[in-house]
């Protein structure tokens, strides 16, 4: 079907202001972005596309599948219609709200009640709760306060012949023999379209400081985050490199930020011990601590020419990195860090494979979150895991997505 009959049919569904060319970066994830006003029209959509076999893929802000698909998806679906809070219960401290909001409007609704969703996400306001789910977006609170997946109770989603399906928290239907939350989340759009999520909120802690420790060498970066993660209860732990500290504000070679927050007695308690474990360190509180913080949150890998994200146990942290000759931000206490290179490697295929074995000899894994495109190409984003597990994942695609229309090629072993 050509890309102007792909425009006619879905018009008649959404209406004709409704489909049109993307701009910016949803230019280079989808051919067409639509925008379905409510999920009964998302419905349609995915019946029509079923029946004429074109493929489609939902959209946030196309931050994620912008850096990762190698050729445009035909049909984009933003969700930017479907960006209502459902239901609040702040007694209960759970929050149902449309997928297309953003997580820094879902945290301001929730700030009249000193309510926050702990998750920190890279700018909050351009990360829909689609994309924060579909995608498990995390930034430096997952050491203290876990990723979305420890958030989320519920989840509605658009799939096969456009039936809703409910699945957790406010259930009104669910899929016996599969836990929703856990499949949907990180499936990148490949299984169905997130259109609404119940989470679990926390209250939002009284006080908030950072405290930051320049080192030059690394050696004594991961040494000193061992010392505060061992002894004291952190909101975050990151170590950075050079080019991550420069973004951030620092002129240091290595950079240790740590988070402590809680009420005012525990800040001030939890102050005095991290001067004690770590001499020298600078703190930073109040306003300058949460713009600071922010800064941090937001670093965008996504600017260098390669970024990708290793994960492994944090005590294999240092010789991983070490090894990867790479500049990176790390979440120290979870084994999670983000690798980059400034310019593009001589052979990129050749540079992913050497970081790839690395993690693997160290029992983790290393995904692709960006490629320059002179060699996107020819890598491989995602690590491919072992034969019974691919099998499985094969499997829910089939059950999930017998049409294959749901972002096809954008997971593992190119489902």
């Amino acid at each position: 079907m050509s890309t102007d009959e792909i425009v006619q049919r879905v018009s008649l569904i959404v209406g004709a202001g409704q489909v049109g060319a993307p701009t910016g970066r949803a230019a280079d994830a989808v051919k067409i972005l639509s925008k379905p006003g409510d999920a009964a029209e998302l419905a349609e959509v995915v019946r029509a596309c079923e029946t004429d076999r074109i493929a489609l893929a939902p959209l946030g802000a196309a931050r994620t599948l912008s850096q990762i698909r190698s050729l445009p998806v035909a049909l984009g679906v933003s969700l930017g219609r479907l960006a209502r809070v459902v239901a609040y219960e702040p007694k209960d401290l759970t929050i149902t709200v449309e997928a297309g909001l953003s997580v820094g409007e879902l945290n301001r609704a929730l700030a009249p009640a000193r309510q926050r969703l702990p998750v920190d996400p890279c700018d909050p306001d351009a990360t829909t709760v689609g994309a924060l789910i579909a995608a498990s977006h995390a930034g430096p609170l997952r050491l203290s306060e876990g990723t979305t997946r420890d958030l989320l109770i519920g989840i509605r989603y658009v799939g096969h012949q456009g039936h809703s399906v409910h699945g957790g928290g406010r259930v009104v239907k669910n899929v016996a023999g599969y836990d929703l939350m856990k499949v949907l989340g990180g499936s990148f759009g490949t299984l169905g379209i997130i259109t609404e999520a119940t989470f679990k909120v926390r209250p939002l802690p009284e006080q908030y400081a950072m405290t930051r420790l320049s080192f030059d060498r690394a050696e004594k970066l991961f040494a000193a985050a061992r010392e505060l993660h061992d002894s004291l209860p952190l909101a975050h732990l990151e170590g950075l490199s050079s080019a991550a500290a420069y973004a951030c504000g620092s002129p240091a070679r290595f950079l240790l930020v740590a988070g402590i927050s809680g009420s005012s007695s525990e800040v001030a308690s939890l102050r005095d011990a991290t001067a004690r474990a770590a001499p020298g360190a600078v703190f930073v509180e109040r306003g300058d601590a949460l713009h600071a913080y922010a800064r941090l949150r937001d670093f965008d890998a996504s600017a260098w020419a390669l970024t990708a994200q290793i994960a492994v146990a944090p005590a294999q942290l240092s010789s991983i990195l070490a090894a990867t000759d790479a500049q990176y931000l790390a979440h120290m206490g979870c084994g999670v860090a983000t690798l980059f290179l400034p310019e593009p490697p001589a052979d990129g295929r050749i540079t992913i494979d050497g970081w790839r074995q690395a993690a693997r000899r160290a029992g983790g894994y290393l995904r692709i979150l960006h490629a320059h495109r002179s060699f996107r190409g020819s890598v491989e984003f995602f690590d491919m895991p072992n034969d019974g597990a691919l099998k499985l994942m094969r499997r829910l695609k089939a059950a999930f997505d017998p049409a294959g229309v749901f972002n096809p090629g954008c997971f593992v072993g190119g489902i």
